[in-house]
């Protein structure tokens, strides 16, 4: 199977050679493309996407205005599918999501397990200890219980953005009817689950290091029930 990253960046000049440098060495052997998608950035980003191109297969697409979390990734999805990947794995650029777990991320995937395989600080049991701020632990929580009782699925958490897709998912997901903002992830479990198409979820570690963080908790959280209403009134 061709596997390609697709990573979303935003100012992400001072983290994203870190995450390269963290991935395992049979990955690095395994993964044929990686898909870099900088967002708007005013630092200095690309740079350092150009010092790494010199050791990775690194294809650098640039919105030259900001688009969003969302817009970011579907300008990856449909490059990868236009370069013939067949498993697409969504790594993020700020190292929070462990790049050393992503040969178990495709796993499932290689195996014909699943079509779509969630990272899952919940499932891994250890969120709090690494960092995870309580706000975020619980309404994580709270919200992926509500979303899963709406959606009628048992994963244990919507809301991460360590994500692993076959081409199939992304074929039959309709993601660029999504928004561009951080409510992506949950709308591409909605459009898996409308495709009926298998889900499976690992464990990783949460590492939280003081990477600043674009996200508003309050907002996100009634945009997630945004999503649920949309999805009740089949409009996702």
């Amino acid at each position: 199977m061709k596997a390609v990253v697709v990573m979303p960046a935003y100012n992400a000049g001072k983290t994203i050679e870190d995450v390269f440098k963290r991935l395992p060495g049979e990955a690095v052997d395994r993964i044929e493309e990686y898909i870099i998608v900088d967002d708007g950035s005013r630092d200095d980003t690309q740079e350092r996407v150009r010092n790494l191109s010199g050791e990775y297969n690194i294809k650098l697409l640039v919105h030259e205005r900001n688009r969003g979390y969302g817009g970011a990734q579907k300008t990856g999805f449909d490059q990868a599918l236009e370069d013939g990947a067949d498993l697409v794995v969504l790594l993020h650029s700020d190292g929070q999501y462990a790049p050393e777990k992503i040969l178990e991320m495709m796993k499932p995937i290689e195996d014909g397990v699943a079509d779509v395989v969630g990272g899952s600080r919940i499932l891994g049991g250890k969120a709090l200890e690494g960092g995870m701020p309580l706000h975020r632990y619980y309404g994580n929580i709270f919200l992926s219980k509500l979303e899963n009782i709406f959606f009628k699925l048992d994963i244990t958490t919507y809301h991460s953005g360590y994500k692993a897709y076959s081409r199939k998912a992304l074929e039959r997901i309709p993601y660029n009817s999504y928004s561009e903002s951080f409510y992506f992830d949950s709308e591409m479990l909605v459009g898996t689950k409308r495709a009926n198409l298998p889900i499976t979820e690992i464990p990783i570690p949460t590492r939280y290091a003081g990477e600043k963080t674009y996200l508003n908790s309050f907002t996100y959280g009634i945009g997630v029930l945004g999503v649920i209403v949309r999805y009740l009134l089949r409009k996702i």
